[in-house]
């Protein structure tokens, strides 16, 4: 095995020390701590056999175009592949690969947390204690809402989704219902869950929790009109991707409390947030760090690494994204 391995970003060491350890490959690393510029992207790509890129880089014509002949495989290290132009790579020849799977525990944890935090208030109270405001216990300061006992609807019934409703039903004793493509008997029979139409959904839960890929048919799924159908004492929490919730209509819905809150990993137009957003005390923000454990971005390193070694010995990737 030979040839040029380039690496977009600095990644957990278990990942790069199986590339930089097998003969005949040469490992490039983008080593600075922020996305690569486009043009430099396209000049360090140039005459590799393997990319191993994160969802910051775009792969697309132009990308295998710069790469040249010689690229067999790109390995995204996260299990949506919506930066990646998988029927250009396909024609040219070009293996794709993701990391499903090895980050199930944290983004549903992660998912289950901003769920909490923006049900108790945590942020908000974290935020008037440290201002100084807190003077003595009251029996109406800050009240928040418990989880026991709601309605949590789950949009999207993949890994991630399955374990945010899992925790709900066994965990907080959650009524849970669900949407996905197709129903899940064996899952409904597991944690008492119910099938329903998204509009259903919204209109019944206490909290939606938002699992599908970006799709063209996913794309501002939650916009102004589905917002409306959500109980006012309804909260939203996104972990998946941005551009599913329409987030300027996200942000007059908070704005004029038609829902309770908001709790977000994801945005729109990442790394910017919509106008406001940033300012509202009934939502949780936080900057796409859903997987960010060391246990599930070191695995996600090395599914990416086994994943180019593999299409460069001729094999197929254990993941490999198909059309």
């Amino acid at each position: 095995m030979t040839g040029k391995i380039f690496v977009t970003r600095k990644i957990p060491a278990v990942g790069l020390d199986m590339l930089a350890g097998r003969a005949g490959l040469e490992v490039d690393v983008y080593q600075k701590d922020r996305v690569i510029p486009r043009r430099e992207l396209l000049k360090r790509i140039r005459g590799c056999a393997g990319v191993l890129t994160l969802l910051t880089e775009k792969v697309d014509q132009e990308f295998l175009e710069a790469a040249g002949p010689q690229l067999k495989v790109v390995a995204n290290m996260a299990v949506g592949y919506d930066n990646i132009d998988v029927h250009a790579c396909k024609n040219a020849g070009v293996a794709v690969a993701n990391t499903p799977g090895v980050l199930t525990d944290a983004v549903a944890e992660h998912a289950f947390a901003l769920m909490m935090a923006i049900a108790r208030r945590i942020v908000e109270s974290d935020k008037f204690l440290r201002a100084g405001k807190y003077e003595a216990w009251g029996p109406l300061l800050l009240l928040g809402t418990q989880l026991k006992g709601k309605t949590l609807g789950v949009v999207g019934l993949g890994r991630i989704g399955a374990g945010v409703a899992e925790r709900a039903a066994k965990g907080m004793g959650m009524k849970v219902l669900y949407n996905d493509v197709k129903r899940n008997e064996d899952f409904e029979r597991s944690v008492g869950a119910e099938f329903a139409a998204v509009e259903d959904i919204l209109r019944r839960s206490d909290f939606v929790s938002i699992h599908v890929p970006l799709l063209p048919a996913t794309r501002h799924l939650v916009d102004a009109a589905k917002l409306a159908m959500m109980k006012p004492t309804a909260y939203l929490v996104n972990t998946s991707r941005g551009p599913i919730v329409d987030e300027k209509a996200l942000v007059a819905a908070l704005k004029s409390k038609r829902i309770a809150g908001a709790a977000l990993d994801v945005f729109e137009f990442e790394p910017k947030l919509a106008p406001g957003l940033a300012k509202l005390d009934n939502v949780v923000i936080t900057p796409h760090t859903a997987s960010a454990t060391f246990e599930a971005r070191s695995a996600m390193a090395e599914l990416a690494a086994q994943a180019i070694l593999d299409a460069l010995d001729g094999k197929t990737p254990k993941n490999l994204v198909t059309l």
